[in-house]
């Protein structure tokens, strides 16, 4: 995304305006500064950039690989999740925003000559004037900040060479021979704390002060002199993440220091801020900006539009099922059913491509950039499901997808199926779907909001949501119990629906379309919702467990026949209710996914008894493995709470001792 360009002067009454913004200086792009929100903590990555004036650059001796070494690649992306970020965008070989004005432009560095000839005083002067107009406006920043809030603390990152040490190095280093140690010595302790914390994939965090340097950068020199409250944390981070000598970087490294720092700055900025300024914040959220960044809503919008064009569901059930459900009883369920399906109207190459066109990398925070990345990778992996559509390639995709089960779901199915089976005997199914519909409209009264609820003869289930059109759909000719239709008016209505509805009330669009693996959360919701609201019956529970026993003979390579036999002889199913189980699991080539219902189950359940709110999982089709960042957006404002809020969950009923044994046996 191209920012604006606005001269020092627009900046400067910008910042005394408290105005937010993100932009360049119009003088040759010499830094980049964004400000989200006025708040007193300010990331500093003065040496990231590599950016050589045209003219200078023919003049230069040294190669652009030499240059990169000595200079702080990715330490921008490290700190461009907060909120006030200043990054300059010149190499330090042109001038070197870390050194004073007199010192600031090298003819010999690092034990190299920088130029081939030498520069006029004319360059000279145009270099540091964009040195001068740096320092300009951080000292109108620094100002802004200190007379609204009292105090300040900058974030000085930079990154350094170890290989050619010869002795061990820690992970970070923070220079602190220049400030203030009286004033501010406890802060640099909880700084090399925070620091310590990050955890590094194989690499240990050590903290080190005044070991590889010094902190005697003329930032912080200059920021101390001029502004007694402020606090310069000069750290150095060990350049781990690349190879140091070729300049190949290390992505997954790059990723885990920038959310440890992000962790560690806001942890810390708390505390300073509390103790030292004016500014009255409860938590980390209260230090991170509310504002939606355009590229985001760019990217959200963008993603929205390549997802809408497909949903698996719509094609992954056979348009078949009745057909094949009178041949299979004619031949005496010996031969598999032959399912057809409608043919998809997308091209998989050419959608995928399209997803991971869409620049992700754009989103500054690093916990939303990975969500959306991981929603990219996840509709990938739909779409080479659905390319196999109807063949083993679908069944192998759906394992790479949803996974199978484990041995612990195996043991839970089992003990739920073998439980002896006492309450549902008076809970007999003599409500048609034609009759049910009245049942679940009355019902579903109590939430609250529109929807329609129309018969359908294309399903496998008795009851299915379907999101775009805000639509309860329900099997012809299935029949429904009183207790059933109660338990699928909070499974469908007070989860499914709920979740669609209150998706709509978001800024962004990613919660319609669903997190990844948002099944294991939504279904495990939408189960536990029967549970609490008392409707649950054991026959329903037992059901989820032979799916699971389904999924398991799937995946061990048993055909449907055999699937439909085993349900029939070894667990006194109805053959009409062991057709339609078994082509649940075999649809598409084998459709592993209904495990997880049972699996989301024990995973909300458990979640829910250890106390913690399941309220912003409600906000849309959300997974568990975010709820962190889920909980950071509504804290921040970022996205609303969840207008509905599901009805067993705020008055959950489990006086039925029984049940009450079964779900808490599951492990």
């Amino acid at each position: 995304m191209l920012m604006p360009k606005f001269s020092i002067e627009e900046i400067c009454k910008k910042i005394q305006n408290e105005e937010t913004f993100e932009l360049l200086t119009d003088l040759d792009e010499g830094f980049a500064l964004k400000i989200e929100e006025y708040v007193p903590y300010v990331c500093f990555s003065t040496h990231s950039g590599s950016k050589i004036r045209k003219e200078a650059k023919k003049n230069i001796a040294i190669s652009q690989r030499k240059r990169k070494y000595q200079e702080d690649p990715h330490t921008e992306d490290f700190v461009v999740s907060m909120p006030i970020m200043a990054q300059g965008l010149d190499s330090r070989y042109e001038y070197d925003l870390n050194r004073s004005p007199e010192n600031a432009i090298y003819e010999e560095a690092f034990g190299y000559k920088v130029w081939k000839k030498a520069l006029t005083e004319a360059e000279k002067k145009k270099a540091l004037q964009k040195h001068q107009n740096f320092y300009t406006v951080i000292s109108v920043l620094l100002q802004k900040l200190e007379s609204k809030f009292q105090a300040c603390v900058v974030y000085d990152i930079h990154a350094f060479n170890y290989k050619k040490i010869e002795r061990e190095t820690p992970m970070f280093n923070i220079g602190t021979e220049k400030i203030d140690n009286r004033k501010f010595g406890n802060f640099v302790k909880s700084w090399q704390k925070e620091l310590e914390k990050i955890q590094l994939p194989e690499i240990e965090s050590t903290v080190k002060i005044n070991d590889v340097f010094h902190g005697r950068g003329y930032l912080l020199e200059y920021i101390t002199k001029n502004f007694s409250n402020t606090l310069v944390l000069a750290t150095e981070i060990k350049k781990v993440y690349c190879n140091e000598e070729k300049g190949d970087f290390f992505p997954v490294v790059i990723d885990a220091i920038t959310q440890g720092l992000k962790k560690a700055i806001l942890n810390h900025a708390l505390e300073f801020i509390q103790k030292k300024t004016t500014l009255k914040v409860a938590n980390i959220n209260g230090l991170l900006s509310s504002t939606l960044e355009p590229q985001l809503l760019q990217i959200d919008e963008r993603i929205y539009e390549l997802a809408s064009e497909f949903e698996i569901l719509s094609y992954v059930n056979p348009v078949n099922i009745e057909q094949e459900k009178k041949r299979f009883f004619a031949n005496n369920c010996t031969q598999n059913p032959k399912f057809q399906y409608s043919y998809i109207s997308v091209n998989p190459f050419e959608l995928k491509r399209k997803f991971y066109r869409v620049p992700v990398e754009l989103i500054d925070d690093i916990h939303l950039q990975n969500m959306y990345k991981d929603v990219i990778d996840s509709y990938a992996d739909k779409v080479d499901m659905l390319s196999g559509l109807g063949t083993e390639k679908f069944f192998y995709n759906s394992l790479r997808y949803f996974g199978s089960p484990n041995e612990q779901d195996v043991k839970n199915a089992l003990f739920l199926i073998n439980s002896p089976n006492m309450l549902d005997e008076f809970d007999a199914e003599n409500i048609p779907a034609e009759q049910a519909i009245d049942i679940f409209a009355k019902s579903a009264e109590v939430y609250g909001f529109p929807f329609k609820i129309e018969l359908s003869n294309k399903m496998t289930s008795k009851a299915l949501v379907n999101n775009g059109k805000k639509t309860l759909f329900l099997k012809k000719g299935a029949m429904f119990s009183k207790r059933n239709s109660q338990a699928l008016v909070h499974h469908e209505i007070g989860v499914h629906m709920l979740t669609t509805l209150n998706a709509r009330e978001q800024p962004i669009k990613l919660f319609r379309l669903g997190l990844p693996l948002n099944t294991l959360t939504q279904e495990g919701l939408a189960i536990l919702s029967e549970y609490l609201s008392g409707n649950i019956t054991i026959t329903r529970l037992q059901e989820l467990g032979l799916r699971v026993l389904l999924v398991n003979m799937r995946t061990r390579g048993y055909e449907f026949k055999d699937a439909y036999r085993m349900l029939v002889e070894e667990y006194n199913q109805k053959s009409e209710n062991a057709y339609y189980l078994a082509t649940r699991i075999y649809r598409g080539g084998g459709f592993t996914k209904d495990y997880l219902y049972l699996r989301g189950f024990r995973d909300l359940l458990n979640y829910w008894k250890s106390g913690k709110s399941l309220e912003n999982l409600l906000v849309g089709k959300t997974s568990l493995g975010y709820i962190d960042t889920i909980n950071e957006m509504v804290a921040r404002g970022m996205i609303n709470p969840p207008k509905y809020k599901t009805i067993p969950f705020l008055n959950p009923t489990t006086d039925n001792q029984i049940l009450n044994y079964l779900v808490n046996g599951l492990k």
